[in-house]
């Protein structure tokens, strides 16, 4: 799955990937000419990423003077060693994983709604069990705080996603991977099989 147009399948395996994962890499462009990536928590949300920190950051200073931004986020399942299919070449190592990149555009949020709503988006994934008063624009004790913290979001322009779980593999070759990562049952292995499986699925 690497295309600029996805169904709606697709669009909601993207979503349900981008609430697993709670780091991203933040693309900017800076003034010494190099790309200046940011690792940083995110949230997503109404087709949008959330992203925030001090008003005073370096982050919004760079967005101010050039907002065209690149966001990245991706999680590995399993390196899978070459000896799964061959016992002597080192050519089939490989690594299955997920990744979605966006090129957009940089804006800061100041409406109190959409601050809170973006912050509720943000605890349900760092802190889904709850624990804490709902996040409310119009409680006097969050009123203040969601005034002073920066929140900036990016909109996408462009997206990419690259789902790999070994769509090129077949026959023998893909089952060996199978009873391989059966074999070592890691926290992950089990997963990427079901992935194999729903991305490949008449292999």
């Amino acid at each position: 799955m690497r295309r600029k147009e996805f169904t709606v399948t697709e669009e909601e395996e993207i979503e349900q990937f981008l609430n697993e994962v709670s780091f991203g890499f933040l693309g900017l462009n800076s003034e010494d000419g190099f790309p200046r990536v940011v690792p940083l928590n995110f949230a997503y949300g109404n087709g949008v990423f959330y992203i925030h920190g001090s008003r005073a950051g370096e982050k919004i200073e760079r967005m101010k003077e050039d907002n065209r931004v690149t966001f990245s986020a991706a999680k590995e399942y399993a390196l899978i060693p070459s000896y799964f299919i061959d016992e002597h070449m080192a050519c089939p190592a490989t690594a299955f994983f997920k990744s979605v990149t966006v090129r957009g555009h940089a804006e800061l949020v100041v409406d109190l709604e959409e601050k809170a709503a973006a912050f509720s988006i943000f605890m349900n994934k760092l802190q889904p069990e709850g624990g804490y008063d709902t996040i409310d624009a119009s409680d006097p004790r969050y009123t203040s705080r969601l005034k002073g913290v920066a929140l900036i979001k990016i909109v996408p322009d462009e997206w990419t996603a690259k789902f790999k779980f070994g769509q090129n593999v077949k026959g023998q070759e893909r089952q060996q991977i199978v009873d391989g990562l059966q074999k070592r049952g890691l926290d992950n292995d089990l997963a990427t099989i079901e992935m194999m499986r729903k991305y490949c699925p008449h292999h």
